[in-house]
């Protein structure tokens, strides 16, 4: 617990794979006190102020559900009410919250205001999302998988990631990285991930011999894998280029026909909100394969592990 405790977590490529663990230990003993309805207090009188610039629901309910579990109360601030680095500078927002509360979770667009954010914040900074990194999904997602694969076999495992090289794929990278997975990247050709973010998994990837490659070629990337993972073809942010990306992925969806190219058994995963009849169908996302509300369910364990191990 002293490892994490008092530090913030804005990208996974910043933790070693031990934390990781740490992170899954404590969301699966959280997850069976629930369960079992035990009580785990463990943040009884600690508070979160929790910034909001786009829109939530998953990051909104777990964070707020969980620290209300956890014995801890979490504060809600919208864009109207903080109007951040407008109505006053980010800096002067993350001191004067870190006088009033036990950690900051902030959900924005620019990555830059998450790093600002954490600079001048004398209290743990939690990334809920920027437009570069998306952790807290990431940690989720692979915890989720751990739980129905199973720790030993990660390491033979194949997931694949069929859509947008954008922040839940950047996230990905990294936590496959450090625990030595194989994730295998299809975007339309432009709308791989950042570069930056490939040369850090890299990195990453040749200290643990985890195998990532991107792609151009759902087909290729799909043949043989144990997890399908997707996501929407326009974030937040990207209405304007709507069309133009509903063009580009066209054969970028996970359909029926892309889950006979995986092994029987394959996992189905996507991080919601999704748009279905898009980048996943109806049957498939409701089938006998998807993990999909497991996923949603898992936001809420592991980030309770985290604000337990963060702020306890």
């Amino acid at each position: 617990m002293a490892k994490l405790q008092g530090k913030d977590l804005i990208s996974v490529h910043d933790l070693a794979a031990d934390d990781i663990w740490e992170i899954f230990d404590r969301a699966d003993g959280l997850k069976a006190k629930q369960k079992l309805g035990e009580p785990h207090r463990v943040l009884a009188g600690k508070t979160l102020a929790m910034i909001f610039e786009k829109p939530s629901t998953r990051t909104r309910m777990s964070f707020s559900v969980g620290m209300w579990q956890l014995g801890g109360l979490a504060l809600d601030l919208s864009p109207d009410d903080i109007q951040l680095g407008k109505r006053e500078s980010i800096c002067d927002v993350a001191k004067t919250l870190s006088r009033y509360v036990d950690g900051i979770m902030t959900r924005t667009f620019s990555h830059k205001k998450v790093l600002e954010m954490e600079k001048c914040s004398s209290v743990p900074v939690i990334n809920g999302l920027s437009d570069l990194l998306h952790p807290c999904q990431a940690l989720s997602d692979i915890f989720t998988v751990v739980e129905s694969k199973g720790k030993d076999n990660l390491k033979n495992l194949k997931i694949a990631y069929i859509g947008d090289g954008n922040n839940v794929c950047h996230s990905l990278m990294f936590t496959c990285a450090k625990l030595g997975i194989s994730l295998i990247i299809a975007s339309p050709e432009g709308y791989e991930p950042k570069e930056e973010v490939v040369k850090a998994a890299f990195g990453d990837a040749k200290k643990t011999g985890a195998l990532i490659e991107i792609m151009n070629d759902p087909v290729a990337a799909a043949s043989k894998s144990d997890v399908l993972y997707t996501d929407v073809w326009a974030s937040m942010g990207q209405e304007k280029e709507a069309a133009g990306r509903k063009s580009a992925f066209r054969n970028f969806q996970i359909n029926k026909q892309m889950l006979k190219l995986a092994r029987p058994d394959v996992l189905v995963m996507h991080c919601l909100p999704a748009h279905r009849g898009e980048e996943i169908t109806d049957e498939v996302i409701d089938g006998r394969n998807s993990i999909v509300f497991d996923q949603a369910e898992n936001r809420l364990h592991v980030q309770k592990a985290i604000l337990a191990l963060l702020l306890s």
